[in-house]
């Protein structure tokens, strides 16, 4: 779905410390100079700070791990942790990069996202935001650390560019009307085509992402891709129809996911329309 496949952290009660700070311990080394990363982080078996803000780069989300320099929120930065906890019990004993860790994770830290920035998964899946999240170092699991970290990022929905966050995300996308939010802040694309580089609303654009369509249910096995993909077409059109008002002809295009993303618990489909902006 939203940038890179699922990695590792604890029920969304115990992700819900939003505000706490906790203190890190750990110890750096050459590797943190040259790579721009805070020694005091690298290695650590501490439950990261939340309400920290970092620059990252889509080869950094990439990454298992991520322990780059804190940057201040009143700064320029394009992303923002909003939650981190403890790995439940039952991965106490999981290998390093456990895919059930990495689905759980996945899961978790969007349903954290939706509430942390005041939205659903419909119209979070078309906005600019998205959310990565990371677990410790190898010698850092091996040690007993079992965390995750939830950052939001402003990109990577979509495969947009990183944009600057404001100095905090929370409730950001908390509106009674869709039309109150700023097209900064909704993805659209600079072709004709779901595949185009994506970007900010706000921006030149000709396919914005306009509706969603629910393919199934928390318990739905994969309907698999054909059916996804009939399924999502033909809801599309109609609603871009909608959308566009009813024109005698319009172009419209849809965004589907796989099995992994499925698992993971994305049952979503985005219709996009061809706007011309």
């Amino acid at each position: 779905m939203i940038g890179h496949t699922p990695r590792r952290t604890t029920s969304l009660s115990l992700l819900i410390v939003v505000l706490a700070a906790l203190a890190l311990s750990g110890c750096g080394g050459d590797r943190a100079a040259a790579k721009g990363e805070d020694p005091k982080q690298v290695d650590s078996t501490a439950v990261p700070e939340v309400g920290k803000c970092r620059n990252l780069t889509h080869e950094d989300v990439a990454e298992a791990y991520n322990f780059d320099k804190y940057v201040p929120c009143d700064e320029p930065h394009n992303a923002e942790t909003f939650g981190a906890g403890p790995l439940p019990e039952e991965f106490k004993d999981a290998e390093y990069r456990d895919e059930k860790v990495n689905e759980w994770a996945f899961s978790q830290c969007r349903k954290l996202l939706e509430e942390y920035v005041g939205t659903n998964q419909s119209l979070l899946m078309r906005s600019m935001l998205s959310h990565v999240y990371f677990g410790p170092s190898e010698k850092a699991w091996e040690e007993g650390a079992r965390w995750i970290r939830c950052d939001v990022v402003g990109g990577g929905q979509q495969g947009a560019e990183y944009v600057d966050l404001p100095t905090t995300t929370r409730n950001l996308l908390k509106v009674k009307n869709i039309e109150d939010i700023e097209d900064r802040w909704m993805v659209c694309a600079e072709g004709k085509s779901v595949t185009s580089p994506k970007v900010p609303c706000s921006e030149p654009h000709q396919m914005r992402a306009v509706t969603t369509i629910k393919l199934g249910e928390a318990k739905t096995p994969f309907p698999g891709v054909a059916e996804s993909k009939k399924k999502a077409s033909q809801f599309c059109k109609g609603s871009v129809s909608a959308w566009l008002g009813y024109p005698e002809s319009f172009d419209y295009g849809y965004t589907w996911f796989g099995e992994k993303e499925w698992k993971a618990g994305n049952r979503w489909a985005i219709c996009w329309a061809v706007t011309e902006e």
